[in-house]
């Protein structure tokens, strides 16, 4: 019967590709790692990896045994969270992931008052791109997830956290700068600067473009809000940015303004995601619930959901 450290040991490879970097990950030698995947093959009688100097190849069983071993450590992961439920609430550590374009943002505002309330609550943190996240919450490497709402899949569990509006950020010498707030025929025939594909900001400003007869810039998509907020500073265009940025950052520069659109503004939907079967769900559902309440009496830009 393989053991599951022999699991974790195929599972580290598979991530990988690697013995030495497997053998890192996993906090053994390589000749160690190695040894037990050559006892774990002998287990199950067939052929998990292929070995050669320069590269680590799964075989096509091997990758197959990876996935379901995945499965496999995230149901023992979840085991080990249900015992300690019984110790207590929101303790232990939590692993959650957020976006870039939202974690600097937003997790100042809550992370110290749970500290505070729950000081047993570890929470260990990853800022990624939006697929490596729901990557990583599929695989069981993330617990929770601070994310844009909707999201599809059956596994998951979702909990509307806040709507968050997009304003226009023009220049500080833009034409539009002395408006109070932004008109829909204001904003025909500018460019305006979005966020490389793959965040759903992107296509959020896509249809926006395409509403109002704007030109989102594909020529200079940026890589992050500050490089947004730099580019439209040296008059490359406008864009669309959220408040708790807005907030932090641009605030802060003379070289750039904010301002609402007049009507209907746009919005971004945040939730907290997890996996439907995760033990610490009731956890979770408590947790939403009291961010809700810190950001109520904290972030007026936002609109908190009930």
């Amino acid at each position: 019967m393989p053991t599951l450290q022999q699991l974790r040991y195929l599972v580290a490879v598979g991530e990988t590709l690697h013995f030495r970097r497997a053998a890192e990950m996993t906090h053994v030698t390589q000749p160690t790692l190695s040894g037990q995947l050559r006892e774990l093959e002998e287990k199950l009688g067939v052929q998990l990896v292929e070995r050669s100097r320069a590269k680590v190849i799964l075989t096509p069983i091997g990758q197959e045994v990876v996935t379901r071993a995945r499965a496999v450590l995230r149901d023992v992961q979840d085991i080990i969270e249900l015992a300690k439920q019984g110790q207590s609430l929101l303790g232990g550590t939590i692993r959650v992931g957020v976006l870039h374009t939202l974690g600097p943002y937003l997790l100042p505002h809550i992370l110290p008052e749970l500290h505070r309330s729950f000081p047993a609550l570890k929470l260990y943190v990853r800022e990624a791109m939006p697929q490596a996240l729901l990557s990583g919450i599929d695989e069981g490497n993330l617990d929770l997830l601070f994310f844009p709402l909707p999201v599809k899949g059956a596994d998951l569990q979702t909990a509307r956290l806040f709507r968050e509006p997009l304003s226009v950020v023009v220049p500080s010498d833009h034409r539009l700068a002395s408006k109070e707030k932004i008109d829909r025929d204001d904003l025909k025939d500018e460019t305006v600067l979005t966020l490389e594909r793959g965040y759903r900001l992107h296509d959020q400003v896509h249809e926006i473009c395409e509403q109002y007869g704007a030109h989102m810039s594909l020529d200079y998509e940026g890589t992050s809000l500050d490089t947004l907020r730099l580019m439209v500073g040296m008059g490359m265009g406008l864009s669309l940015l959220p408040a708790l940025y807005i907030r932090s950052e641009v605030q802060q520069d003379d070289q750039v303004v904010a301002r609402p659109l007049r009507s209907r503004a746009p919005y971004r939907m945040i939730g907290m995601i997890w996996r439907r079967k995760s033990a610490r769900q009731h956890e979770f559902v408590a947790l939403a619930e009291m961010v809700r309440g810190i950001l109520k009496t904290r972030l007026p830009e936002i609109t908190v959901m009930q």
